[in-house]
């Protein structure tokens, strides 16, 4: 069978090199020593590994983010800070959760108050982060698309992750062309998402625009008994951005989240088939975990990736 092409990348029409980044270096190194401080010489490697950027990544073309969700106890803003803590530059909102106290009741979506939105394009200005993608809902028609496509395309965001409502798709592949952006399917485990299968995406994905593609999440398709290699080879030429998750037990649709490399989810061979596909863009770390350990977990997430890279740019 004749190969694909490579997968495209996920173009960026910003320059994020040029985003001052005195305030992400200071959370870097604040963070980086609050990892150290106390924990012994276990977490030295990780303290170093959340310097800013992950070079072998970049290399590879792959931008790490992480998902707001990550951090769903905490503020946005707090968020923010915590992600570049640990060296991201690249940031998933999650359109459901709170703002904060500052503004109760309001979540981080399209009907943000104008003073959040300003004091929110402040915040990533400040830290040197980008909102490339963002995880949305779609859930009251046509106005309400139109308004979700608009506001993000004001931060500069490329890609809307969703699980759109059926029947949606002709009015949300028109929205895609009109504002120049692109629409990421993602699948949650089977019985909790439409889009839980590659089958099922491809098939809502036929003969529609390449604005319209998948947000693969390995993880996912683990709890749900799938490899999650094979799905990425079906998906190849269709595949927008990445959610990066591992999970204790393949096949146990609740199985728990675990550091990234711990777990069952083949996560160093699915990105080795990343690289293989030719894929460039975002890979989302989706980490559920929470616990009070979380900063170092992720530092050891952020650590695996690009240890992963690294080795995949020695072969």
């Amino acid at each position: 069978m004749a190969m694909k092409p490579a997968q495209k990348a996920v173009r960026t029409d910003h320059d994020y090199r040029t985003v001052p980044l005195k305030r992400r270096q200071f959370l870097w190194k604040t963070g980086a020593l609050a990892l150290g401080a106390g924990l012994g010489s276990r977490l030295t490697a990780l303290a170093e590994a959340a310097k800013p950027g992950q070079p072998n990544a970049t290399k590879l073309g792959w931008k790490m983010s992480v998902q707001q969700y990550t951090y769903r106890r905490f503020t946005l803003f707090e968020a923010l800070e915590k992600a570049a803590a640990v060296g991201l530059r690249y940031f998933e909102v999650r359109s459901n959760l709170k703002m904060g106290p500052t503004w109760p009741g309001k979540d981080a979506n399209e009907a943000m108050p104008e003073d959040a939105r300003k004091e929110f394009k402040a915040r990533i200005a400040d830290l040197g982060l980008a909102i490339p993608s963002v995880f949305a809902d779609f859930h009251g028609g046509l106005g309400q698309a139109k308004r979700l496509f608009e506001f993000w395309k004001g931060f500069g965001t490329e890609v809307i992750v969703a699980e759109p409502p059926e029947g949606s798709f002709d009015m949300l592949e028109k929205l895609c062309e009109e504002y120049t952006m692109r629409l990421a399917l993602h699948n949650h485990q089977k019985g909790q998402s439409k889009y839980w299968s590659p089958d099922i995406v491809l098939e809502v994905c036929a003969n529609r625009s390449e604005r319209i593609g998948a947000c693969a999440d390995g993880g996912q398709w683990a709890r749900s008994g799938l490899d999650p290699v094979e799905c990425l080879r079906k998906l190849q030429g269709r595949i927008i951005t990445f959610h990066l998750k591992d999970v204790l037990k393949k096949g146990d649709l609740n199985s728990r989240n675990t550091v990234i490399g711990e777990g069952q989810a083949d996560c160093a061979n699915t990105l080795k088939e990343l690289k293989r596909l030719g894929y460039q863009g975002l890979i989302t770390i989706d980490f559920e975990h929470d616990t009070p350990a979380l900063q170092e977990d992720m530092a050891r997430n952020v650590a695996f990736v690009d240890e992963q890279a690294r080795q995949l740019l020695a072969q």
